[in-house]
Parts: C-alpha cells; structure tokens; sequence
C-alpha cells in the first residue's frame, strides 16, 4: 500500500472508469473518478477544481476518457489539464499526446509522414475531389476527424449511381466540411487491437465482424478473440504508437494480402478488448505502472 493519490479522469459509472479507480484504491486506498463536465481551471489561483478537490494537489492523472464522444470540445477539456501537469502533477498519458490522437487527421499525418503503412487516403473540402476519390478507391469510407468506433462513418460505392453519391457526399459535408475519405480495405473478417503499455506490447486481441457488417467494432456487433499476429505487424504497430509518448494505447491494425497496415492509433486505449480477446486486467496492470512511474 502508498500513499500515492492518483486520480481517474472519465465516465463516472462506466466499466472501464470504474475497474481503473477500483484498482488504484486496492493499491492506495485512495479513490477519485472525475468527470471533466465539473471541472473548473482557476488561473488567477492557478486551481484545477473537481468539486471540492483540487486536481493540482494530486500526484497523478489517468485520462481513461474525457469526453464522451470526439469533438473539438474535447481538445479544450485537455488543455485545462495542462493547469495540472505545470503544476507537477503526472498525467497519464501526456495531454498534448492524447490532442494528437483526438483529432484523426493530425494522427493521419504523423503516421503518414513516417512512412507508417495506412490505407490510401485523400482529404478535401471539395466535393468534386470527394467523388473523384470515391471513384478512383471503388468503395470508399467517409470519416469524421472526430470520432470513435465507426460512429459518423459512411461507406460510398462507386457502383451506386452518381447522383446519389453525390448528395450523399455533400450531406456529409455539411456536417465535415473537411472530408477525411479513405480506401476500404478487404479485410479476412478481422482485425487487430494491439495494446501497449508505457511503449512495450503486451498483447493482441482481434474484432471478428458478425453478418454482413462493413465494419468489425464492438457496436456494429463485433466480437473479441484471440489474436497472435506475425512479428512485422507488431513491428509496425510498436513503430506507430512510439510516434505519440502514449502510456496506455492500443493501435488498430488490419493483416492484407499486400502486409500489415494501421488504421489508427488510439488517443483512450480500451480495457475490454484486452479482457476479452487476451485475458489480462489492463486495468491492474495500468494502476502498476502509474503508481511504479511516481515512485
């Protein structure tokens, strides 16, 4: 047992906010969920406030969500934890790397100027250009640059007439004047969570699509197993998550006939996937490394 007090940024009431707060009081006794709704940074004081509770006077941070869902908004709720990290408190993971997450077209470009192995993929404002790209891929994914588990996303084909595509393109934009378009890729009716930890790899889970779903995740009904990728998709995956100091990550991976690629590095690496697809408590094993990175 420490006295360390760490506390736990998140959806007070959720799974994984919950097991991560129960495994930190196990090791503490401490116990703190906050949610980033009733926070309130003084900068005259130069407080951080959590309702009664000074955030600044804690000796940890771990962001398990900020938000509900991806929006600007959520870049704001990061930068009042930057009150936190100035005042010495340690943030897990570092606000600025989660901001590089948040937004899919800031992580695109980093991962792209790399050299990381990605799906083609085109980005405009211009609808002309959006059919163009449509076109050219054959079936296409249109996705928020906000956004998690497929939520927003909409699948073109270039086979539907084009009239349709495009009012479907310029009801899109509306909503995302900046079209982030990307190649749907033929995936062998999986893909792959691979989770990290402080930069090492622990281990593999993959996201098995049920029924006719176009994509594998959780909400469109897609199931956890097992995954033990080849030795060049860890490669590239460990490659891609060092790019962004995350100390708690997963990186989405899909195996192809042309070789591993990365669909994107989480800015909140999940627990479930972890639970489910390996059988390990990330949870425990993310309280561990906190409370070992303060000592």
């Amino acid at each position: 047992m420490t006295d360390r007090r760490i506390g736990v940024i998140g959806t007070p009431g959720k799974w994984s906010t919950e097991i991560l707060a129960d495994a930190l009081e196990q090791r503490t006794g401490f116990r703190l969920v906050i949610d980033m709704a009733d926070v309130t940074a003084d900068l005259v004081s130069g407080k951080l406030a959590s309702h009664d509770v000074n955030l600044c006077d804690l000796d940890g941070l771990i962001v398990k969500k900020i938000s509900k869902n991806y929006a600007p908004n959520t870049l704001d709720r990061l930068d009042l934890l930057k009150l936190a990290e100035a005042a010495g408190v340690r943030v897990f993971s570092p606000s600025t790397s989660i901001q590089r997450l948040v937004n899919r077209l800031t992580c695109t470009m980093t991962l792209q100027h790399d050299g990381i192995p990605m799906p083609a993929t085109r980005i405009t404002e211009d609808p002309d250009a959006a059919m163009e790209a449509v076109m050219a891929f054959g079936k296409a994914i249109f996705k928020p640059l906000y956004s998690s588990k497929a939520q927003g996303m909409i699948l073109m084909d270039a086979m539907t007439p084009e009239a349709e595509t495009r009012a479907n393109i310029i009801a899109f934009g509306r909503s995302n004047p900046m079209m982030y378009i990307q190649q749907k890729v033929d995936l062998p009716g999986h893909d792959l969570g691979m989770v990290f930890l402080g930069g090492e790899y622990i281990g593999s889970y993959a996201r098995v699509a049920q029924g006719d779903a176009w994509n594998t995740t959780i909400d469109s009904g897609g199931k956890y197993a097992p995954a033990h990728p080849p030795t060049d998709a860890i490669s590239i995956a460990r490659r891609a998550q060092s790019l962004f100091n995350m100390d708690y990550t997963t990186v989405d991976v899909a195996l192809t006939k042309n070789g591993p690629i990365v669909f994107e590095v989480s800015a909140f690496g999940g627990f479930r996937g972890a639970s489910e697809g390996i059988g390990i408590d990330a949870a425990a094993l993310y309280a561990e490394y906190a409370l070992s990175s303060l000592s």
